[in-house]
């Protein structure tokens, strides 16, 4: 039973972990930068990755990849970990974990979206459907409507219920997620799942190191460090997103469909309400509770068509 279902079960893992490490990288983004915390983080996982694998493969490094997995997978690492977490990262800062979190519901509709353009891929009714009703729901929860002021002849208007800035950077890494995700799967195949990830943050390690390097930023780094509490989230992040999050999505799409593993992995913004409110002490509403839940059934839509 638990074989047959291999690839559901570490989607729904790769879920559990991923709330957990957008929360703590929330914490440690406001504490010591989110870029200070996104280079932290990978290099820890880089560390974990090598110990891991060497215990479990006897190798250090991935040397037995071939050079068509490590061109596919370090450019998914550019694009998934310098530009989309980075953008992320900095939505935990503005708009908080969980309305960030809402918006890479978008992560999956985004994907069948590239596969549509650049693969030829084909979309039923249900998926366009299933992107509707996703789009919705994120919506919902970053849209009202504002009072209108009848005095001064104001009429109804919809404005955003988060920061523009906030809302934008958050897009912009369901856009990064979506693309790595399609070049993990060019260069993954039937690779292991963990040496694969080793090389994508290999490789966004190698982006971070050089653009820290241009910008002069290293002092922000040794900042962070001193930072003992910043320090402490970012190490719990680093275990639980970059190295158990990142390979066990990977286990996931290699062991059932994509479709499927998004579904799954696309819970997050439902899972990380009720910590969201214990332990971050967030206001949750009403609307954007049933903006998750829509988001999350139009996810579901997508791949059942």
């Amino acid at each position: 039973m638990l074989a047959s279902h291999f690839g559901e079960i570490a989607a729904l893992l790769t879920a559990f972990f991923w709330t957990t490490t957008s929360m703590v990288f929330e914490i440690a983004g406001k504490r010591i930068g989110s870029m200070t915390v996104n280079i932290i983080r990978l290099y820890f996982a880089f560390i974990i990755y090598s110990i891991y694998l060497w215990i479990t493969r006897g190798m250090l490094f991935p040397t037995d990849a071939t050079l068509e997995a490590w061109l596919w997978l370090s450019l998914s690492g550019l694009v998934g970990f310098v530009i989309g977490d980075q953008l992320l990262f900095q939505a935990f800062v503005l708009i908080g974990a969980r309305i960030s979190m809402l918006i890479m519901a978008l992560v999956p509709p985004l994907t069948a979206l590239m596969g549509w353009l650049l693969l030829g891929e084909t979309l039923t009714i249900l998926n366009i459907a299933g992107m509707i009703v996703t789009i919705s729901g994120v919506t919902i929860v970053v849209i009202e409507r504002q009072t209108p002021d009848k005095s001064n002849g104001d009429k109804n208007r919809l404005k955003l219920s988060y920061p523009l800035v906030g809302v934008m950077f958050a897009f912009g890494g369901a856009v990064g997620q979506s693309a790595g995700l399609v070049l993990s799967k060019f260069g993954m195949k039937d690779y292991n799942a963990f040496s694969a990830s080793q090389i994508r943050v290999l490789a966004g390690m190698a982006g971070f190191t050089i653009l820290f390097t241009i910008r002069g930023k290293w002092r922000n780094v040794v900042a962070g460090f001193k930072d003992k509490k910043g320090l402490k989230y970012t190490s719990i992040g680093s275990v639980f997103g970059p190295f158990l999050g990142v390979a066990f999505s990977l286990l996931a799409i290699q062991n059932t469909t994509t479709g499927v593993a998004s579904t799954i992995m696309s819970i997050v913004p439902v899972l990380i309400i009720a910590p969201a409110v214990i332990f971050l002490k967030e206001k949750v509403n009403l609307k954007e509770i049933i903006g998750a839940v829509i988001a999350v059934v139009g996810v579901s839509l997508l791949f059942m068509g």
